[in-house]
């Protein structure tokens, strides 16, 4: 199921979401819709959109309101249609022939978005370093869902949770950065990461006044640099 969220911060309006559904951090999926910096005319804000499991939500918020007005994205795991069923034997079978024990399925549905689960006792070797592997093969399902003509559906593969867990590292490394930006007045120089890793680093950071971020370097996998600019 999906709810939106706003506060004055990231962290402002995850904790809203935290405290309305009655749900802990870990059993949640938070993504960015809108950010808006202050400025002398405007309040800065984070819109949020959170993903859950029904599950996982108290029997309070499984009212016929909340069914109405919110999208179910968690479903039937099995393939819905003949894209869905290509789609899953095409990563099945390129993970097996990479000599992997591997069983695919569907975690969510979303408005052109598919998110895809991976389970093999070799997690960690599909995972790679940072996340590079799984990244690769992410690409690979992406450019085979294009060739069946569904360009515009993104696909996103996911194993042992790493996912969520990259992400609540990477918020709590732009934190520690930024507060030794801020005390040093240096600028710091960050690992090289992909646009969805990049962009979480930089929508983190954006209500923080006296901290900005860029990127640079070349290709897909970019770095971000985080610098002390002050207050103005």
């Amino acid at each position: 199921m999906t709810y939106e969220y706003e506060g004055k911060t990231e962290k402002e309006a995850i904790e809203l979401a935290a405290n309305e559904l009655g749900l802990e951090r870990d059993q949640f999926d938070v993504e960015i819709l809108e950010t808006q910096k202050n400025s002398l005319f405007k309040k800065g804000y984070v819109k949020i959109r959170v993903h859950t499991l029904e599950s996982e939500l108290p029997k309070s918020h499984l009212s016929d309101d909340v069914e109405e007005k919110h999208t179910r994205i968690y479903a039937d795991p099995l393939p819905q249609d003949e894209f869905e069923q290509k789609l899953l034997a095409f990563i099945q079978e390129m993970i097996e022939k990479m000599g992997y024990d591997i069983k695919v399925s569907v975690s969510y549905r979303e408005d052109k978005k598919i998110g895809i689960k991976l389970e093999s006792s070799h997690s960690s070797i599909l995972i790679g370093r940072k996340g590079k592997n799984l990244d690769a093969l992410q690409l690979l399902a992406n450019i085979y869902a294009g060739r069946l003509g569904h360009e515009e559906t993104r696909i996103i593969l996911d194993t042992e949770n790493y996912r969520i867990r990259r992400e609540e590292t990477l918020v709590r490394l732009a934190y520690t950065t930024a507060d030794k930006v801020r005390s040093s007045r240096n600028s710091i120089l960050l690992e090289p990461m992909n646009p969805f890793e990049r962009r979480l680093i930089h929508t983190t950071l954006n209500d923080i006044p006296d901290v900005e971020t860029k990127s640079e370097g070349d290709g897909l996998y970019k770095q971000v640099r985080v610098l002390y600019k002050g207050i103005r």
